[in-house]
């Protein structure tokens, strides 16, 4: 029985006692390690650099500083965090923008049969937009990587003005993930001390006011874990220092909701994290330095999602490059390389709203400059 089979079983089975020896002997699980991954060894580089298993294709959907293809608008420097939304018959990718000034966001809209039919600003005169989360309601959080950064909630569609939300706290923020189930949005901060955070709107689907939580744990990589208020938001003094006891994580990163779990990743450490909801626990998914043989396959662990399959794409920030998989019986393993392009970092991963196609930036492309980001397109037999 896999991890997450067996933490939703402990749970409706009613061993789940926080405090028991039995619940942590039978639910815990060793993080994930290196093995043959379910979509096969890595191919030579394709016209476009990419390292790609059998069956799977990659296209260039935009370059910053040039016009995207078929459109008269200049993509953004520095891609970052991203996410897909339906559209009828065809969807959207929104790409933050992470340069300080300026930042903001910006969308390609594809027609049903994957081409690009238009790209347009949602976001502007915010600062080093990183990460970020879409919500239920089809918004996307765009986060400021900033001391004191905000969250702006911005329509993939560029029609509505996007809204600050203050609410949701300031702080060097990096991405969010709603849970729709609790009807609250996780928050990571990219500090060395940063902490895991959540934000309780007072009416779901409406963020202009709620309560700002902190995770209260031990030092222990597992474990119960409690949640409380954060006095201030405003981040006057800093919000992770307002809570006695708060939890620090070293660098927060990717964070991706599914399933009553919120994985997220810390870059300083290498570690993808996951927070069972239900449960009330946390426990480590990955930890390169827990891996028992042979090389880590993953390093500068950054932005993360997931597929119908409850497969885990988790991007590195260095690295080699990679986009690693992580499979519900916590097999880890390389999905795709990126050769020739060793001072960049990739982003923003985020599937088509049917899960034939993965979307992602390498931040600063061959040229290691921000103004060199690159943005792709994978197409393949990705599994459902």
């Amino acid at each position: 029985m896999d991890r997450r089979t067996l933490l939703r079983t402990a749970v409706v089975g009613g061993s789940a006692v926080l405090g028991g020896t039995l619940w942590r002997g039978a639910a815990y699980a060793a993080p994930a390690q290196p093995g043959s991954g379910p979509y096969g060894a890595l191919g030579s580089p394709d016209a476009n650099g990419l390292r790609l298993p059998a069956g799977f294709t990659s296209r260039v959907i935009a370059r910053s500083g040039q016009k995207v293809a078929g459109t008269s608008y200049t993509w953004h420097s520095a891609p970052d965090g991203g996410a897909c939304y339906a559209d009828g018959s065809g969807w959207i990718y929104v790409s933050n923008s992470e340069v300080n000034p300026s930042g903001g966001a910006s969308a390609v809209r594809f027609s049903s049969a994957g081409a690009v039919t238009s790209a347009y600003r949602v976001l502007s005169g915010t600062r080093q937009n990183c990460a970020g989360g879409r919500t239920p309601w089809n918004t996307w959080l765009s986060c400021e990587e900033v001391d004191r950064g905000y969250v702006y909630e911005t329509d993939p569609w560029g029609v509505k003005a996007a809204v600050r939300r203050d609410a949701m706290g300031r702080f060097k923020h990096e991405a969010a993930a709603a849970d729709p189930v609790r009807r609250v949005v996780y928050l990571t901060e990219d500090v060395t001390d940063g902490c895991f955070y959540r934000f309780r709107p007072t009416t779901w689907g409406d963020l202009s006011a709620g309560t700002l939580e902190v995770l209260v744990a031990g030092s222990a990589t597992s474990g119960p874990v409690t949640w409380a208020r954060v006095p201030d938001p405003s981040g006057a003094t800093a919000t992770r220092g307002q809570v006695s006891g708060a939890k620090r994580f070293n660098g927060g990163e990717g964070c991706y909701y599914a399933d009553d779990t919120c994985w997220f990743t810390t870059k300083g450490d290498n570690r993808v994290w996951q927070y069972n909801a239900s449960a009330g626990t946390i426990e480590l998914a990955y930890d390169d330095s827990l891996v028992t043989s042979g090389t880590a396959p993953l390093t500068g662990v950054d932005n993360v999602t997931g597929s119908s399959s409850g497969d885990l794409f988790v991007a590195e920030d260095g690295g080699n490059m990679e986009i690693c998989v992580i499979t519900p019986n916590d097999v880890i393993a390389p999905f795709l390389r990126i050769d020739g392009q060793s001072g960049s970092e990739i982003t923003g991963p985020a599937f088509s709203p049917d899960g034939t196609r993965l979307y992602f930036s390498s931040q600063r492309g061959t040229s290691g400059s921000s103004s060199g980001g690159i943005t792709y397109e994978v197409r393949g037999p990705f599994r459902a």
